[in-house]
C-alpha cells in the first residue's frame, strides 16, 4: 500500500477512535481556516496557495519574500507547488470527523477576555477562576473541572480581565482580607505587617456586610422608581386630562362660534330681507303715485289742448255752444300725499348696526382675555423665582381701564399712570366705574404667572388685585375690605396687608417701588419692596376662583401711581 494511503488510513483510524487532533496543525496561519490547495515553503510551513501568493504579492516591491511565521527570507521569490499529500490528508480528515476551525466569533477580540491556556490564537474565555486566577475557554474549563475534586470547588465567575487585581503587589499573595481602617483589600501577610492592629475581616465577611447595604440601597432605589412611576402615571393622566379638556374646549368653541355665526348670518338675512321688503314697498308706493300724477298730467295736457283749440275758434256762437260741453276737471292730487324725504332712507339701519358692531367689539376686547386659554402647567407649579431677573421673565404690560377710573383720577402715559385730582373729571357714565373711592382696575385680566412693578408718589396707595365683579359703590368697595380683593397698603411710614377687611401688619424696607408676583393657578400672591435688592414683604397662599385685575387706590389729592415698563 502506498505510504500516502497508509498515512491517511492511520489518521482515519485515529479520528474514528476519537483521538483529538489539533485543528491548528491543519490550518493556514494567514486565513486561520483549514488549508485549501496547500503549499509548503522550504522552511517547512504550509499555507493556502492563494493566501501565500497574496502575501508575497505585497512584498514584491522589496524584492525579498519571507515566511509569515518564522520570517525566513527567500531570494528570489520561490515557485510553490501544491502539496498533494497534505491536500489529500486535509480532505480525508474532513470526511473522518476533523472539525473545521471555530467560527471567528469564538476567538477572543480586543474587548474580550482570552483563555489563558490556549496557545496560538486564543479562544474567548467563558469563565474565570478566582482561585487559580486564570480564565478558561469551554474546552479548557472542562479540563479544569475534571482535573480533581479540589478544583471543582473553585469559585468560577464571569470572564474578567481584572483577576490580577486580586493579587497583592507587595507579597504576591491572593488578597482574601479587607482592612476596614484603610478601606482596602489586603492579603494575610499585610494583616500581620503594615496593617497590624487595624480592623480587618475576611473579604467574604465585608462583602456580606456591603451586600446588605447594597440591598438596602436597591430597595430605596426601587421605592423611588415606584414613586417616580406613580408620578409619571399621574402626569400622564394630567396630560390626558389636558388633552381631553382642550379637545372639548375646541369642540365647544367651534359649536358656539358656529351658533354665533349662524345667528349673525340670520340677523344679516333678516336685516337684508326687511330692508328689501321696505324698499319694495316704498318703491311701489312712489311708483303708484308717480303713475297717478302722470295720468293726471296727461289729462291736463289733453284738456289744455281742447281749451287752446276752443280759444282759437272765431265763431262766437260756436264757442258759446261748445264751451258748456267741456267736462269738468278731476280733483287734483293733494301735495301732502307726496312726502319727499331727504336722500337717506336707510341710514338709520346702518347707524343702528354700527352701534351694535361697536358694542360687540367692546365686549370682545374687554372679555377676550377671559375666553383665551390660560397658561396650562402640566407639571407642578414652578417655584417662585429668587432673583429679579427670574421675576422679569413673567413680566406683563398692564394698562388701566378708563371705564373703571373714579372721576377724581386722571389717567396718562398711555393709561399706565393715575393721578388723584382736586376736582371731578367729566367722565361718561359707565357701570364699571368706581363711584365713591379714587380707585381704578387694569384693562386686561391676569391669569397664569404674572409679574409687574408699580411706582408711587405722595402720602400713600393701596397696591391691589381684585376680581372684576368687585362692587363699585360704598365704603366696602375699597380694595382689601371685601372677599374679592387683596391689597398692600403702602405709605411713607409702614406697610400693611388687607383681605376681607382683616388687617395684617407687614415689615420691610420702605420703597416707592413695589413688585407684585401672581401665580394664579398655584394661588400665590407676593408683594416685594424693590430698591437695589428685592425684599419679600408679604405672601398669600389661597385659591383664586376668577381671573384677577391689577388695581390701585390713591390716598388723595396729588398722589400718583404708575405701572412701570419692564421690557
Amino acid at each position: 500500500m502506498p505510504i500516502l494511503c497508509l498515512t491517511i488510513l492511520s489518521f482515519s483510524e485515529m479520528a474514528q477512535k476519537g483521538v483529538q487532533l489539533d485543528r491548528e496543525t491543519f490550518s493556514c496561519s494567514i486565513c486561520l481556516d483549514l488549508l485549501k490547495d496547500p503549499v509548503t515553503t522550504s522552511c517547512g510551513h504550509s499555507y493556502c496557495m492563494k493566501c501565500i501568493k497574496g502575501f508575497w504579492d505585497g512584498e514584491d516591491e522589496k524584492k525579498i519574500h519571507s515566511c509569515p511565521q518564522c520570517r525566513q527570507s527567500f531570494t528570489p521569490r520561490p515557485v510553490l507547488l501544491k502539496n498533494t499529500m497534505l491536500a489529500a490528508l486535509v480532505e480525508e480528515l474532513k470526511k473522518t470527523g476533523l472539525q473545521a476551525a471555530p467560527a471567528d466569533h469564538c476567538y477572543a477580540g480586543a474587548e474580550d477576555v482570552a483563555c489563558d491556556v490556549c496557545t496560538g490564537r486564543k479562544l474567548r474565555a467563558c469563565k474565570s477562576c478566582l482561585v487559580c486566577l486564570a480564565s478558561y475557554c469551554e474546552k479548557h474549563l472542562q479540563c479544569h473541572n475534571e482535573f480533581n475534586n479540589v478544583l471543582k470547588k473553585h469559585k468560577l465567575v464571569e470572564p474578567s480581565k481584572k483577576l490580577q487585581e486580586n493579587i497583592c503587589s507587595r507579597h504576591d499573595e491572593v488578597m482574601k482580607m479587607f482592612c476596614r481602617t484603610d478601606q482596602q483589600c489586603i492579603c494575610y501577610l499585610c494583616s500581620v505587617d503594615e496593617h497590624k492592629g487595624h480592623d480587618t475581616v475576611s473579604a467574604a465577611a465585608e462583602r456580606t456586610e456591603r451586600q446588605r447595604e447594597l440591598e438596602g440601597s436597591r430597595l430605596n432605589i426601587q421605592q423611588r422608581i415606584q414613586d417616580r412611576e406613580k408620578e409619571v402615571k399621574l402626569l400622564q393622566q394630567e396630560v390626558e386630562a389636558v388633552n381631553g379638556s382642550a379637545d372639548k374646549a375646541v369642540e365647544d368653541s367651534e359649536k358656539m362660534f358656529t351658533e354665533l355665526i349662524r345667528l349673525m348670518e340670520k340677523r344679516s338675512s333678516d336685516v337684508k330681507q326687511q330692508v328689501r321688503s321696505q324698499q319694495k314697498s316704498e318703491v311701489s308706493r312712489v311708483k303708484e303715485l308717480q303713475e297717478k300724477l302722470e295720468q293726471e298730467m296727461a289729462e291736463l295736457k289733453r284738456r289744455d289742448a281742447e281749451l287752446k283749440l276752443l280759444s282759437h275758434t272765431e265763431d262766437h256762437n260756436q264757442f258759446l255752444h261748445s264751451y258748456p260741453s267741456l267736462s269738468a276737471l278731476s280733483e287734483p292730487t293733494h301735495s301732502s300725499s307726496i312726502n319727499i324725504r331727504p336722500l337717506s332712507y336707510f341710514e338709520d339701519v346702518t347707524a343702528a348696526l354700527s352701534a351694535v358692531r361697536d358694542k360687540l367689539q367692546d365686549v370682545l376686547r374687554e372679555e377676550w382675555t377671559n375666553v383665551s386659554p390660560t397658561e396650562v402647567d402640566v407639571l407642578l407649579s414652578a417655584a417662585e423665582p429668587t432673583t429679579r431677573a427670574g421675576f422679569l421673565q413673567y413680566s406683563q404690560e398692564i394698562t388701566l381701564d378708563p371705564n373703571t377710573a373714579h372721576t377724581l383720577l386722571v389717567l396718562s402715559e398711555g393709561s399706565r399712570k393715575a393721578t388723584c385730582m382736586g376736582q371731578h373729571q367729566s367722565y361718561s357714565s359707565h357701570p364699571d366705574r368706581f363711584t365713591v373711592l379714587p380707585q381704578v382696575l387694569s384693562r386686561g385680566s391676569l391669569t397664569g404667572r404674572c409679574y409687574w412693578e408699580v411706582e408711587w408718589r405722595g402720602r400713600g396707595v393701596f397696591v391691589a388685585v381684585a376680581y372684576k365683579n368687585i362692587i363699585r359703590a360704598g365704603g366696602e368697595s375699597l380694595f382689601g375690605y371685601n372677599d374679592k380683593s387683596w391689597s398692600l397698603d403702602c405709605n411713607q411710614n409702614s406697610y400693611s396687608f388687607r383681605y376681607n377687611n382683616i388687617k395684617t401688619p407687614v415689615s420691610g424696607p420702605q420703597s416707592s417701588r413695589v413688585g407684585v408676583y401672581l401665580d394664579h393657578r398655584a394661588g400665590i400672591l407676593s408683594f416685594y419692596s424693590i430698591s437695589e435688592t428685592m425684599t419679600l414683604l408679604h405672601r398669600v397662599q389661597t385659591t383664586f376662583t376668577q381671573p384677577l385685575h391689577a388695581g390701585v387706590y390713591l390716598y388723595g389729592y396729588g398722589d400718583t401711581f404708575e405701572l412701570c415698563k419692564l421690557k
